[in-house]
């Protein structure tokens, strides 16, 4: 299967590149060639695809989802399509949220009418959040849950979500959309909460918590969340949502007390912030349907997990410190509720 992969230079896109190439992997479907597209904007980097660069089965293009003659080219040559690439940052769709909407909707419509000019059907995941269901005081969502996303990021998502479904009900693609809980692990950006706060207190810095920090996420390791992923390219079923949680519900507050015992810091490093504009107070994800139908369940050990991330940065200071330091805009505390 020749696979198309956008945004695979990113956080989430690279983990699943190097999972479909890493030998002796676990998965029913073995690439005969991986196509990486993506534009390199600030929060991708090839240095995440570097474990796997020297593959002959890897190539790499960088383009944007926007251009539609290349992405056009790109589709007709694969069988399947696997959607990762779109601004993830919510804190920066509030500030300026056309970018959002170019990439994350129009970005997707271009794709999907590509892969509508295949003279068949082939596999389109669309990989998207739990934040297009809002907030949810208790319990957790299904699949059937209507959407009601509270941020610029969230609403482009969910209407490129509800576009990708259209397609499916109108023209008939094979289109099969996942739903994420908050993910976590090494290669991530620093604009998100893990990885932000542990590179601030490695340096000696202190960490902005939103509010009072009783915000509640359910986190998900990027490679429990990878498997659901490939679990959805090879056996899940067109015109389907798949929701995948992590199965750990932590508050903001108690991820920030686990992220200072491992860089042995206390709360004297952590400043309490004005609370973000929308914020939700919880996401909860009900997976119970992708584990029934392709016995998807997390693997990955959260306190193990944590811990591998935390060494990996403090490992690995080259991949991040040379990276500009954000700008006044993106300096702003994050709450990092999403990829």
């Amino acid at each position: 299967m020749r696979i198309l992969v956008t945004g695979g230079a990113g956080f989430i896109g690279s983990h699943f590149v190097r999972s479909l190439l890493a030998p002796g992997a676990e998965r029913e479907t073995v690439p005969t060639a991986v196509t990486v597209l993506d534009a390199l904007t600030y929060a991708g980097n090839r240095a995440n695809l570097s474990p796997v660069t020297s593959d002959p089965r890897l190539r790499f293009v960088r383009g944007d989802i926007l251009d539609a003659d290349l992405v056009d080219t790109l589709v007709a040559g694969h069988d399947a399509v696997v959607h990762f690439a779109a601004e993830s940052h919510v804190d920066r769709s509030i500030t300026a949220g056309g970018v959002f909407v170019s990439t994350n909707v129009l970005g997707t419509q271009v794709l999907l009418e590509a892969a509508l000019r295949r003279p068949a059907p082939i596999p389109f995941v669309h990989i998207s959040t739990d934040e297009v269901y809002g907030s949810i005081p208790a319990g957790s969502w299904t699949e059937e849950h209507p959407l009601a996303p509270s941020s610029p990021y969230a609403a482009s998502k969910a209407a490129a979500d509800l576009l990708a479904l259209s397609y499916h009900r109108t023209h008939g693609l094979d289109v099969r959309i996942t739903r994420c809980s908050n993910n976590y692990g090494p290669y991530q950006f620093r604009e998100k909460l893990i990885p932000r706060f542990v590179t601030r207190l490695l340096d000696g810095r202190s960490v902005p918590l939103y509010g009072d920090g009783s915000h509640v996420r359910d986190w998900l390791h990027v490679e429990d969340h990878c498997r659901a992923v490939r679990l959805v390219l090879e056996r899940g079923r067109a015109g389907e949502v798949y929701n995948v949680g992590g199965g750990v519900a932590l508050s903001n507050r108690q991820l920030t007390e686990r992220l200072l015992e491992a860089c042995g810091a206390d709360w004297s490093s952590v400043e309490h912030v004005a609370d973000r504009k929308g914020h939700d107070a919880r996401y909860s994800v009900d997976w119970s349907k992708i584990r029934r139908e392709l016995g998807y369940v997390p693997r990955r050990d959260f306190a193990e997990g944590l811990a591998l991330t935390v060494a990996w940065y403090r490992e690995n200071r080259l991949w991040w410190e040379p990276a500009p330091r954000p700008s006044a805009r993106t300096d702003a505390p994050f709450s990092g509720v999403n990829r």
